[in-house]
């Protein structure tokens, strides 16, 4: 609407004022960009440990929809992958593996987010995988977008407690800190 609205007072105004309307709405659009690029932290996330997970609507490939706030009461654990990332398939057997399989039953839920793919695709890919945690569809990266700057890579885990809390934040895939990743909803699980 704002934009809206400038477009149409840019266009209405005489040319020195048109000059000055342009020059004052490309320095707000530059202003904006620069906040949000600030506030990434140097592994491109923009949410951090303490703050509410953003929600949103949550569609399985080929499955429910829901959003992310139903699963309050619940640890919940956000894969972002793709099926061309070949870090994420190298962590993924592990996230079956260590952690969803073991505490399925346990009021712990692990959902990847698969970037903008198509569900063929994110159906494919979780069969390859031989993973039996849900997949969900991403399109445009709008969810990821929430956690993440857009052009930051996936491979990213985001565990969020029982109240919505971030708790832990993950990138890359790297054994030591998915161990203490573990460790984290492990002890998250045992507390009521």
């Amino acid at each position: 609407m704002f934009l809206k609205y400038c477009i149409v007072t840019i266009h209405t105004a005489n040319k020195m004022r048109r000059r000055q309307l342009f020059i004052a709405l490309m320095t707000f659009i530059l202003s904006v960009s620069l906040i949000k690029a600030q506030k990434a932290d140097d592994r491109g996330y923009i949410v951090k440990t303490g703050d509410t997970a953003p929600d949103f609507v949550i569609r399985e490939a080929g499955g429910n929809t829901y959003r992310l706030s139903d699963l309050r009461g619940k640890i919940v654990m956000l894969q972002f992958t793709a099926s061309w990332c070949g870090v994420c398939r190298a962590e993924m057997p592990f996230i079956e593996k260590e952690i969803w399989y073991p505490n399925r039953d346990s009021g712990l839920v692990v959902i990847g987010i698969d970037r903008d793919e198509p569900e063929e695709t994110v159906l494919r890919f979780k069969k390859e995988m031989g993973i039996s945690y849900p997949l969900a569809l991403d399109p445009g990266a709008e969810i990821f977008g929430l956690y993440a700057l857009k052009e930051a890579g996936v491979t990213r885990n985001v565990v969020i407690d029982r109240q919505g809390k971030i708790i832990f934040l993950t990138r890359l895939f790297d054994r030591e800190e998915f161990g203490m990743m573990k460790a984290g909803i492990f002890a998250a699980l045992g507390e009521k």
